[in-house]
């Protein structure tokens, strides 16, 4: 089985001409948007209206009676958007040996695996970051203790049986994402590689990413 020969520097790049989309662009900005609350109009028959009751409400009336002017697909999307992704078949990382070992040595645990949402496809590239370790070594895979830069983690979780590469490009442009909200203007290599960055920020920033991506459904 041949697996498909993908650089760091190649996902950050795939991976920020998505971002950059506006199909992406209406992902991202568009998803927390309801729909405006619909107004009785004075044609209406009155039997269409919620029924009022006859004494004071109490306090749980309130919060039940309020939902009858909402639509219940935006109540499902609204209740959707605050699940977090549902927790993936745990399958355990190879040990550090597996970590050094060329990526083609694991490339029977994508046999048999389906595609991932981009959010538990981070939860797999945070796990490699945490147990193989994180290092910053510009645009290599991994170093000679098999430790990770952040868009290798994403290479190594696809490599491994983790999503596809089309699930790697979009957890890439989450990250993006969740970087433009945190002030940060350029890719995902040059932020891995800047002076003072730690393993604990790369982790915080995957800690980050996948509740963005979890809240807007992906």
């Amino acid at each position: 089985m041949a697996t498909a020969v993908l650089t760091p520097d190649q996902l950050d790049g795939q991976a920020s001409r998505l971002h950059d989309t506006q199909a992406w662009q209406q992902i991202v900005t568009g998803w927390y948007h309801t729909v405006p609350e619909p107004a009785f109009s004075p044609a209406e028959p009155t039997s269409a209206r919620p029924a009022e009751p006859s004494g004071p409400p109490s306090a749980g009336h309130s919060d039940w009676r309020s939902l009858l002017s909402v639509p219940v697909d935006r109540l499902v999307d609204d209740t959707l958007r605050t699940l977090p992704a549902a927790p993936p078949h745990e399958r355990p990382l190879p040990g550090r040996l597996g970590a050094m070992l060329p990526d083609r040595v694991h490339l029977w645990r994508r046999v048999g695996q389906g595609d991932l949402r981009p959010s538990t496809h981070l939860g797999y590239a945070r796990q490699i970051l945490a147990e193989w370790g994180w290092q910053n070594t510009p645009y290599r895979l991994r170093n000679v203790r098999g430790a990770r830069c952040v868009c290798g983690a994403l290479i190594s979780a696809h490599r491994l049986g983790y999503g596809s590469l089309d699930t790697v490009d979009r957890a890439g442009a989450w990250l993006i994402t969740e970087l433009r909200a945190q002030g940060w203007p350029g890719l995902i290599g040059p932020w891995n590689r800047h002076p003072g960055r730690t393993a604990a920020d790369a982790l915080a920033l995957f800690d980050a990413t996948i509740r963005r991506a979890s809240l807007a459904g992906h």
